[in-house]
């Protein structure tokens, strides 16, 4: 979080910069997406203002996912075949269509940001499995369905929607699938009630998967934030999390958006999640996005005290942001919190 419930100082209406637009992710009809060159691998963080948890958005960042490798190429996970063997072919299994839907229906479905809600929408049945790491990103706004070939339950757009007015900027939607079938994925939803998700037809040119090597898990039994990548831990800190009547939410995210605020004094950037505050429908004029950020005093590591986001250290912020910068932390990164 930026803001939850016991900064240090207040921050005033003119401290507030003007958004402006990162980078877009790159997007396109290209199943997955090409490896990063240097020249694209360029800090990503972005200035602004913003809250998370409970939080004002208003500066965000693209970043640059990465390719699978070889291997992971072979056989297509979302069921078709990338590659042909020359000993046998295994015959993919059909693609169930997605129910048609009318202008009317599209415009009265709701849309699945970190500001809506999308009661229709199923929940996670596997909530504290580690996803694979598949992100989806829609080219153009697309419904999503309870199952494939059921009803429309929301519609998720492409791109996401941060900040209060008149400060809004927006981000390209990337999301964390946490199952597929042939031609469809099930994606992690950003909007209330936390654990929504829902399934995503991926067999069209209106969405590309691509693949983050990370992930990141908190456990808040131990208050340790750990990053994987490529399977290899590569850094474990001790973190703050929700006090007790607003406690952290359990179960698997993403990470959603990177904010910069060069004028706070408590934490320059912030990774706010697809997850929310149970407890605070809104918090500082935004919608109680929970986030990750550091703190400028140590003793709330290893503790229960904020309002819902995941206090880190400033080491571990440094860490996580050159990870994104390098690319290896792309937008829609599976968070799993235990």
């Amino acid at each position: 979080m930026i803001h939850d419930g016991d900064r240090p100082g207040q921050v005033g209406q003119e401290d507030e910069q003007r958004p402006t637009p990162g980078p877009q992710s790159p997007s396109g009809a290209r199943r997955y997406q090409s490896p990063p060159t240097q020249a694209r691998r360029r800090p990503a963080l972005l200035a602004g203002a913003g809250l998370v948890a409970v939080a004002v958005f208003v500066a965000v960042s693209g970043i640059v996912l990465t390719r699978p490798t070889a291997g992971e190429q072979h056989i297509d996970p979302l069921g078709q075949n990338t590659t042909t063997s020359p000993i046998s072919i295994v015959e993919a299994a059909p693609v169930v269509a997605p129910q048609a839907v009318s202008a009317e229906q599209f415009a009265a479905l709701p849309q699945a940001t970190t500001f809506t809600a999308t009661p229709a929408a199923p929940r996670d049945p596997a909530p504290d499995q580690v996803p694979g790491g598949l992100v989806a990103h829609p080219t153009t706004a697309v419904p999503v369905y309870a199952a494939p070939g059921g009803d429309p339950v929301a519609v998720v757009p492409a791109t996401q929607p941060l900040g209060i007015e008149p400060n809004i900027t927006h981000t390209d939607t990337w999301l964390s699938i946490l199952d597929t079938q042939p031609g469809w994925a099930l994606v992690a939803l950003p909007s209330r009630p936390n654990n929504s998700v829902a399934w995503m037809h991926t067999d069209t040119r209106d969405v590309t998967v691509a693949k983050s090597p990370s992930v990141i898990t908190l456990d808040r039994g131990t208050f340790e934030v750990t990053l994987t990548i490529n399977g290899t831990v590569t850094g474990r800190w001790k973190a703050g999390i929700g006090k007790p009547g607003a406690i952290t939410p359990a179960g698997r995210t993403f990470l959603l958006a990177a904010l910069r605020d060069n004028s706070s004094t408590f934490s320059k950037v912030v990774l706010p999640l697809g997850t929310h505050s149970d407890t605070h429908l809104t918090f500082g004029g935004g919608p109680g996005t929970v986030g990750l950020h550091t703190w400028p005093t140590p003793e709330v590591y290893g503790a229960a005290s904020s309002d819902g986001c995941v206090r880190i250290p400033p080491d571990a912020l440094a860490s996580l942001t050159e990870a994104m910068t390098r690319g290896d932390l792309p937008l829609g990164t599976p968070v799993l919190i235990k």
